[in-house]
Order: structure tokens, then sequence, then C-alpha cells
């Protein structure tokens, strides 16, 4: 149940303020069912095991073994077997919680609620809850469901898991609030899962369980999800290409055979399909988790825990950040920051949070100040501590923000509560809009109020002036000053005080000033968004905080200028009811959004989908999560984020730290450049073992038809050795420097771009040909066949290893690569090498394979012939350089 008929439905049972009957309750349960949120079946271990193998990559790999298997190429068989069963195992362990964020909800609203049925109070499990019910709450109670309120006093409530907002929201019963108000503005109403900070309550039940706001997130997360990592796209897109172009190569190069005749049909086809299984790179799956592994791990040094592996390089994709303000950007802790007096003297306040640390710097009368801040720590409810190594603070934000203040002045909390007894309290109500207390200090009793700036200046005559003697308020210059701070986006309060025998005595005051609050910026936020727009990152804020809070705090990050418009909820609905290109054309040039609720943050998120962007989102509330579900890579704080937000996540920052998805980034542009140099050795070995047949083929045509330069287990074999260490140990590179002053990748980038495809051509052409020239050569000096293709297959194994090697960047030479940087590598390359030279000597091996020894005089020949593919590759990284170098100016 929702909305107006929802309230007004359930208005009538408790008029009389007696709640439901048991009987109406237990009738409303069985129509509405228990308020709690379903629980999704969540896949066992074993659908997630299947799952690993929906990929047209796996499903090439798959026929490729069971053709191996045909051919009785057992040990190449088992080998892709085990490399499809690794990777699905390792993506089963990555997955197995992925599904449990509508849990993570569910355990928002457990417990028991106060209502009154029968005319009586009774404690009920809060799944008994249905709408009609009178729910009785009192200040720290969490909200049971989404209530009307009835009746209120002195009501605030923590809204920031749904809004964002920072600061309580005060209640009151007898506001009146439009249908369609925003969620941080109907005032009249509680939200199931959001806590009571102050105040009694009494109202109805209005909707429960996926009726509720927290329901219909929950309801969202539930439905799957419509995004794809931008690795897999790649990946799907690169293997379609592979597939095709392997399959119109090898009818070709059969096509060719039968042209120029010489060749059986039996052998062809045993040539085709070990081609076919040979050059398909089955390595890369390998290479790919383990390239993702390496990037999870090196994450987890910088605070980064990923969830699901493929969002190692998903973060790195990223061309968009939609961050959460509240904890995310800023530190989600009020605190003063400026401070203004009658006499005009002005103080800049510094540090934030709970923590003293921070300075006070100003050009005013310091014991005025000391007045205004012993006001504030005694019109005061709220705790501040130093216990375990660390600050700690219990109440009200805006209370603990005044204990702060005088900290930093130099004074003592509990010496200030010594000296001046409290005799009575004025608690805050939000229909009067301030708090005070009345307290004996000797023989004088002093009142103390601090609340909204027009309420204390109307209960003021008289202010300090800068000599210390009070004198007529100036109301016009004091309302200016706080309007000017408002309209910066801060909170403002005024503080007052008088002698007074009673705390009703609230006339005739002196004005003490202002203090202007704020939730400030973390202290390496600024930085962070500054690297993520020189990587070329575009980062906008997403609040549910006001406007002009959120263009405060977006100038001082350096999202906005200070008169750059703020996109609201209200904007993004009417633009809505336009169509969606009114919407896209509104969203995508913004940069700072404020009063937003949790669909209309999914909705950002996908139009700057549709716009072509690779979204990223950030965030620690329940708010965060659609939106986080629905980007590309959702990205949850660990220490204060929900667990809402924390299961919805791809990765998870441990330590709150937005210059920690900065450094994630980098690690991910790391690991997609090794998944590059991996793509493009398998590739370029595969073209090159092609292009030899072409060649052989080709042959044909102009004289005498020259055998097959291998049989297919030769090919196995090459397959194996020139790739099957090599590739996976090119994935453990370490960063070669600068990958984030690189502009991002643009999101319709192929994997297999001008880049590869030039190294390809290159490097697949020369290994190719050179390889084809020393089959024709020892041919033509009556080598026999046999031995020929012994020599040829030593050829491409040197050819693989130097190429692996010079695969370990992209456009550095190898000469200026510290050697042993990546040491998995020069193990590999040398084992590789000593695995095929056992090979040759091994009775049973060297037999299926059909090898024989090669003398060290023609391994050094061979050598030599594979050195000029070192020299070719220089060549080209130099080329490039150049290239860029240009293209920079």
């Amino acid at each position: 149940m929702d909305s107006q008929e929802g309230l007004n439905r359930a208005a009538a049972p408790a008029t009389r303020n007696e709640g439901l009957t048991s009987v109406a309750a237990a009738d409303a349960l069985a129509r509405h069912g228990p308020n709690r949120l379903p629980e999704p079946p969540l896949p066992g271990p074993l659908a997630l095991f299947f799952r690993q193998f929906r990929s047209p990559f796996i499903y090439i790999l798959v026929i490729a073994a069971a053709v191996s298997f045909l051919l009785g190429q057992m040990s190449s068989g088992v080998f892709i077997v085990a490399v499809l069963l690794l990777n699905a195992v390792i993506g089963t362990i990555q997955e197995v919680s992925a599904t449990r964020a509508a849990a993570a909800l569910r355990k928002m609203v457990k417990g028991t609620a106060k209502v009154i049925r029968d005319g009586a109070p009774k404690t009920v499990d809060i799944e008994e809850l249905v709408p009609g019910d009178l729910v009785m709450l009192a200040s720290g109670d969490k909200v049971p469901a989404d209530i009307r309120l009835v009746h209120s006093q002195s009501v605030a409530a923590d809204e920031s898991m749904l809004t964002g907002e920072s600061l309580a929201t005060t209640k009151n019963a007898q506001a009146m609030v439009a249908d369609d108000a925003p969620l941080g503005d109907r005032q009249n109403q509680l939200f199931a899962g959001t806590i009571m900070t102050h105040g009694r309550a009494r109202g109805l039940v209005t909707a429960t369980a996926l009726d509720t706001e927290l329901g219909k997130i929950a309801g969202r997360l539930s439905a799957p999800r419509t995004s794809e990592p931008p690795l897999m796209i790649r990946i799907r897109k690169f293997t379609y290409k592979v597939a095709a172009a392997i399959f119109v190569a090898i009818v070709l190069l059969v096509a060719m055979m039968l042209m120029s005749g010489g060749y059986d049909a039996e052998g062809m086809i045993l040539m085709a399909i070990g081609l076919a299984v040979s050059t398909i790179p089955e390595g890369l799956p390998a290479a790919l988790t383990v390239a993702l592994a390496i990037g999870m791990r090196r994450m987890a040094a910088h605070n980064v825990i990923i969830r699901k592996l493929i969002a190692v390089e998903a973060l790195g994709s990223c061309t968009f950040i939609c961050s959460d303000k509240t904890g995310t950007l800023t530190v989600n802790e009020l605190t003063i920051r400026k401070v203004v007096l009658p006499d005009g003297s002005r103080f800049d306040v510094s540090g934030e949070g709970v923590s003293p640390g921070g300075a006070i710097d100003g050009n005013g009368n310091t014991d005025r100040l000391r007045d205004l801040a012993i006001t504030g720590v005694l019109a005061n409810e709220s705790q501040l501590d130093y216990a375990g190594g660390e600050w700690d603070s219990s109440g009200d934000i805006v209370d603990v923000a005044f204990l702060v203040l005088a900290k930093k002045l130099g004074l003592s909390i509990s010496d200030i509560n010594e000296r001046q007894r409290r005799l009575d309290m004025i608690p805050y109500e939000s229909e009067n809009a301030y708090s005070g207390s009345l307290n004996r200090d000797g023989d004088t009793t002093w009142l103390y109020v601090k609340g909204s700036p027009e309420k204390m200046l109307a209960c003021c005559t008289q202010m300090i002036d800068a000599s210390g003697t009070p004198v007529a308020l100036d109301a016009a210059a004091i309302q200016a000053e706080f309007e000017s701070l408002g309209r910066q986006g801060y909170r403002v309060l005024a503080l007052a005080r008088r002698q007074a025998d009673s705390a009703e005595a609230l006339a005739d005051m002196t004005f003490l000033g202002l203090v202007a609050m704020i939730d400030p910026i973390r202290p390496e936020a600024k930085d962070a968004v500054a690297r993520c727009r020189a990587g070329g990152i575009e980062v906008a804020m997403v609040t549910g905080d006001h406007p002009a809070t959120a263009r405060a705090i977006a100038a001082e990050l350096g999202l906005c200028g200070p008169d750059d418009p703020v996109v609201t909820g209200t904007d993004i609905r009417a633009a809505t009811a336009q169509g969606a290109d009114a919407a896209d054309a509104l969203i995508r040039p913004a940069r700072v959004f404020a009063r937003i609720e949790p669909q209309q943050k999914e909705q950002i998120v996908t139009s700057l989908m549709r716009g072509g962007h690779f979204v990223g989102v950030t965030g620690d509330g329940v708010n965060d999560a659609p939106a986080m579900g629905a980007a590309n890579v959702g990205i949850a704080m660990g220490k204060r984020g929900t667990d809402v937000a924390r299961e919805t996540a791809d990765l998870i920052i441990t330590d709150d730290n937005f210059a920690s998805i900065v450094d994630g980034i980098e690690q991910g542009r790391i690991v997609y450049n090794n998944i590059r140099k991996v793509i493009a050795l398998l590739i370029a070995t595969g073209f090159s073992a092609l292009l030899l047949f072409f060649l052989t083929a080709l042959a044909g045509f102009f004289g005498p038809a020259l055998p097959m330069p291998m049989i297919a287990v030769q090919l196995l074999w090459l397959n194996l050795v020139a790739n099957g260490l090599q590739d996976v140990a090119l994935a453990f590179e370490p960063k070669e420097g600068g990958e984030l002053d690189a502009r991002p990748r643009r999101p319709s980038e192929p994997i297999f771009e001008r880049h590869i495809i030039e190294h390809v051509l290159l490097t697949g052409t020369v290994m190719g040909g050179l390889a084809f020239a020393v089959y024709w050569y020892v041919l033509h000096i009556g080598i026999p066949e046999a031995e020929a293709r012994n020599l040829v297959l030593m050829q491409m194994v040197l050819f693989g290893n130097i190429h692996a090697l010079n695969s370990r960047s992209e456009r550095r030479s190898l000469l200026r690569i510290p050697f042993f940087a990546n040491p998995f590598l020069i193990c590999a390359v040398p084992l590789a090498q000593i695995i095929h030279i056992a090979a040759l000597h091994l009775p049973v091996i060297s037999d299926v394979l059909q090898l024989q020894p090669v003398t060290p005089r023609e391994w050094l020949l061979l050598l030599g012939v594979a050195s000029i593919l070192f020299v070719v590759e220089e060549a080209h990284k130099w080329t490039v350089r150049r290239r860029d170098r240009r293209a920079a100016r």
C-alpha cells in the first residue's frame, strides 16, 4: 500500500488512539502478508559453477576440446578441459556471495515494535505489523515500517541511508506535504529502516514489506543486472571475430590445397582441424583469470577488495564516476566551519569530524568566542569522549559539533558542566526550532539557548560590540549575514543568553553570534577528483542533500563553479515527463545532482550509459544500492557502508577513502594492458602458424606441392610450448608508469584495435614468413621431410620465446625494461625451451611428435634467424613512440 490512498485507509481504525483490534490485525496480516522482505532464491555453488560457461569463447574451447579428443590428442584435450575447469572454479568462488543484497536489506527490519492493539500498548514482532497499526516510537528506535505521524514531540530521524542527507530530518505530524514530495521533504512521515534520533511519536503504518520505500529498493535489487562489465563486452566481440576469422582462413586454406593438388583428403582434414585447435587461443581464459587475480591482490594492497573478479578491469575502464556525497566525498560528521560575532568579528575553523584537531583563525575577541562556545556546550545533550585511542561521540551531530568547537578552543567540557549546574532543560522541538539550558553559575542563573537565526533574532534585543559593551541589536545586518551563509550551503545556527530565573524567560536576550556548519569534504577527496579528471574520467556528485549544500561541497571539490546550476530531483522529474531525450539533455552535462531519490540515481546512471559512458557508482547507503547495481561497476564504502551497499557492490573500499578508487583505477588499467599483451602474443603466434601453411599451399601454385610444414600433433605441441607458460607469465607484468596520464579507452574501442592489429600483422608475418623461408630452404637442399618439420617446429618455438619477451611492453624497448621486474616470465621462457629440447630426446614424446635432436650448429642458426624478429619489433616500437610524440604535439 502506498501514497495518500494508504494513509486514508489506515487512518479510520486509529482515530480514537485505540489502534487496531486483534481480529482486524489478523485479517490485515492475511491480506498484506508479513512485514519482511522476501528472501530471493540464491543460486547454489553448482548453479554458479555452470554459469561460468556462458561465454562464446568458452563455447569455442569446448568445441576445441571435443575435437582434440576425437583426433586422439588426449594431452591437448585434457589441457583445454583443465583450463575450463580452473576458470569456472575461480569464478564460482568469487561469486558465491554476489546475490545477497536483498538478504542484507532484510536484516534491517528485524526486531519488535510497540503498538496499540485492542486499546492497550503491546509489543509485537515487526513481521506482524500491518497497515493501519498505531505504532509508538521513541528516540533511538529503528522505524519498523513506513509510518504517517499522528502525534509528534521533538521528532527527528536519521534518513541518510535513504536520502543521503547527513543531517537528521525534523518531523512534524501537523506538516502538510504534497503527495509527490521528495523523501527528504516528507516531514509527516517516517520510513522503514531509518532511526529516530530525537523525540517521541505515534503514527499509522501505511506500508509494510515490499510496499515500503526500503522494500521498493529491495525489489529493484532483486531484478537481473542489465549492465555488463566492459571487459566482457570487449572479449565477447573479440571472440566472435576470432572464431569467424579462423573459420574463413581455414576454409580458404583447404580450398587452396585442393586447387594446388598433391594433398590427400584425410591429411587435409587432420591438418585443418589441428590448425583450428592450435590457432584458437585457449590459453586466454587462464591468462585472463591470472591477470584479474593478480590485479585483485594488488588492489587489496590499496584498500580495494574485489567481490567479483571481472570488476578488477571494469574499474580501470570507467569513463564516468557518480559518487555519493555523504560519507564518500565528505566525512559524514557535521563540523563548524565559520563563526561570526555580532560585532563583525569572523573566525574560520579547520579540521573535520569529531576529532578536535584543527585551528581557529580570526581577527576578533576570543573572549566573546569562548562565551559563544560555552553556550553551545551547555545547551547540549550529547557526549564527546576520548577512548580506545580515538574520539567517540554520541547524540545529535549538531550538539557534538559544539563540543568539538569547545575542545578546539582549549575549553574543558567537564569543567564547564561542573561549574554551571543545570537546573532545567529545554529539549529541541522542530516546531520551536531551538533548545536551551538553565544553569546556575555561583549566585547567578543563566539561560543559554541555541536555535534558528530567525527564532533567536526574535528573542534578542541586544548584542555585545567590539569593546564588550551591550548595544542595541542590529537585526538587519545579522539577517543578511546568515542568509549569505545559507546561500553558500552552510547550516546556520544562532546562540544567545541572559540572566534568568526560569527556562521560559525567552525574551530580551543577548545575541552572541552565528555558527556555520557543514559536512566537510574528506582531506584527500579534492586531489582524488583532480587525479580522475587528469586521467580523463568525469566525476559527478549525486546526493539527496539540499542544492545549496551540494553546490558548496562540489565547488570545494572543483566539480563546479560557485554559480553553476545544480540539477535536482524535481528537475529530473519534470524533464522525464517531457521524454527520455529531455531527461538525457538535462542529466548528461550536469556534474552536481541534489535532492535525488534512489530511483533517480539509477536513472542518472542509465542515462550516462546510454550516452556511451562506462559508469562506476560509489556510495555507502541503501539509497545508493539501485544505482550501484545498474552501473558497469558498483563501489561500496566498507567502514561506514551498509550491508546493502557492500552486498550490491562489485568492489569495496575498506578505508572509505575516495583516493583509493583512483589507485584502483590505475591497477585496473594495468590489468587491461596486460590482457592486451597476452592477446597480442596469442593471436600473433596463431597468425604466424596460419601464414606458414598459407605460404606452403601457395608455393604449390608455382611448383611442386610442398608437404605440410607440421602435422596436427606438432601444431598442438607448438601451442603448448610456445604459449602455454609465457601467456600466463605475461599477466604478471608490473605497471610501466603513466597509466593514469592516458585518456580512458573509448567505450566503443574494441580490444583488438589498431595497435594490436599492427603488432599481429607485423610480428605474425615475420614469424610465419621466416619459418616458411627456413622450411623451403631445408627442403630445397635435400633435408628429409620429417627433419625439415623438426627444424621448423624448433624455429617456431624460438620465435614464440623471443616474441613473449618483446611483448612485455607495447611501446618501451625490451632493453629499457628492468629484466627481472617479471621473474615469472623470465623463468617461463627458458623453461618452455628446455621442455621442447627435452621432448626431442625423450623416446616416448619424440616418437609421438615425430621429433629428433637438433645439433648445436642448427640450433644457433635457427636462433640467429629468430633474432631478426627482435630487431623488427624494436624498430616497430620506435616507430610507435615517434608517432605518439607527433600526435601529442
